[in-house]
């Protein structure tokens, strides 16, 4: 079906509607969802969340099309911005307009998209609002802490340091923006990332977390004052730590639906290599060279160090919480851990900050005692998460122990030591 679709793109990232129907809530729609043989197929669903129907806008996102984004060191207007919303307004070189989506309505009101593009936002809305319900609910983040987030969508976005030509295969959070990102595609032979639900989840998940760890910061602090060292161990981990939550969240948020909790959460979007590298149940243990480069390389030349790292931790994660109710108790911890000003038990945000002038004390065993720290105390689902941080992260036990921390009992597991000496 999406293969269907596609073809019939055409290159409007505005859509035309001679009239519009009339918004209700919740909104019946159909929508390109998994079905039982891993295929997209015209699913009803509901929109719990709309307020106009034809330019896809509610209290979840706003659709902008047509706009034009670029980031560049070298831009004159960036160079000028001194606050982050100057620094917004430099990147934005056309600010684009709404959408308007066109459908077809059917007997009992349910409405239909008329061509790819309908159909690709209606979809997006959809799975971003799955994720807005998911991070409230499941994750217990206040709805006050979920706004309204702009999408911009098949944008010009060019990021300077990496070419001149706009990007496109993606769909991101891009933190400068405070927005998402849908980008043209061109190579995916699968389905559209926007279309996949788990792929959206991590996606908003990182929202969640720079909300949190960085206040909703453009250019966080942490990252730009750590990028700047020749050697950056604190911005390793910390990066590693949103990559692999954020897988975490997708397997998660994946549980409630009609198939059940998916671990492979990049499938159908990309080829099978990639797919299975990042599957949460694969068996995985920290090796030497990871460790060594998580301690002395520089991100931007370890190529994908976060997200090999991330899938260590996505991994601990998963085999720490069996049960429904084992893994919102684990979601529901690590979103307490983002931000928490108890100097007893401190939060990524306060940390990081706290080690802003010596990125090399936030080190992956500070930032996983955070976790355990704000899990139920002497639970076995603590008891859990500290043996598989001390396995497959490698994490000395007596780096992890203290108040309301693991217990003195904490053991490695099947995973061989890259402490043992010949």
């Amino acid at each position: 079906m999406v293969r269907k679709l596609t073809a019939a793109a055409t290159a409007l990232a505005t859509l035309v509607v001679s009239c519009a129907p009339e918004t209700s809530q919740p909104t019946k729609v159909r929508a390109l969802v998994l079905s039982s043989n891993g295929e997209y197929t015209p699913t009803e669903v509901e929109l719990k969340t709309l307020t106009d129907v034809a330019s896809l806008e509610g209290k979840v996102a706003r659709f902008v099309g047509s706009a034009s984004i670029q980031l560049s060191g070298q831009d004159p207007e960036v160079q000028a911005a001194t606050t982050e919303d100057a620094l917004r307004r430099a990147m934005t070189k056309d600010s684009g307009r709404s959408i308007t989506a066109s459908f077809i309505p059917d007997a009992q009101g349910v409405l239909t998209p008329a061509d790819f593009h309908s159909w690709n936002v209606t979809t997006t809305y959809y799975n971003l609002e799955r994720a807005w319900e998911y991070f409230n609910t499941v994750a217990n983040v206040p709805q006050a802490e979920l706004p309204q987030t702009p999408v911009y969508y098949f944008p010009e976005f060019i990021l300077g340091e990496l070419s001149d030509k706009p990007q496109r295969d993606n769909a991101l959070f891009f933190a400068p923006m405070g927005a998402f990102m849908v980008l043209p595609f061109d190579t995916l032979q699968k389905a559209p990332l926007a279309i996949n639900a788990s792929i959206l989840t991590h996606e908003y998940a990182h929202l969640v977390f720079n909300r949190r760890v960085f206040d909703g910061r453009a250019l966080p602090p942490p990252l730009t004052v750590w990028s700047q060292d020749g050697v950056t161990p604190g911005l390793n981990v910390i990066k590693a730590m949103d990559e692999g939550i954020a897988d975490y969240h997708a397997y998660v948020a994946s549980c409630a639906t009609r198939f059940g909790c998916n671990t492979r959460v990049l499938s159908t979007t990309y080829d099978d290599a990639l797919v299975a590298s990042r599957d949460l149940a694969t068996p995985r243990c920290m090796d030497a060279l990871t460790y060594n480069q998580l301690l002395n390389a520089n991100l931007a030349a370890a190529a994908g160090l976060e997200y090999r790292v991330g899938t260590l931790i996505a991994h601990a994660l998963f085999r720490s919480a069996t049960t429904d109710a084992e893994r919102q108790a684990l979601v529901r911890a690590l979103v307490a851990t983002y931000s928490d000003p108890d100097g007893a038990k401190y939060g990524f945000n306060q940390l990081a900050s706290g080690f802003l002038n010596s990125q090399e004390s936030f080190t992956l065993a500070v930032a996983a005692k955070a976790i355990v720290q704000h899990l139920p105390a002497g639970s076995t689902l603590q008891a859990q998460v500290c043996n598989n941080f001390v396995n497959i992260l490698q994490i000395p036990a007596s780096s992890l122990t203290g108040a309301n921390a693991c217990p003195a009992s904490t053991i490695p597991g099947d995973c061989p030591s890259i402490y043992s000496t010949p």
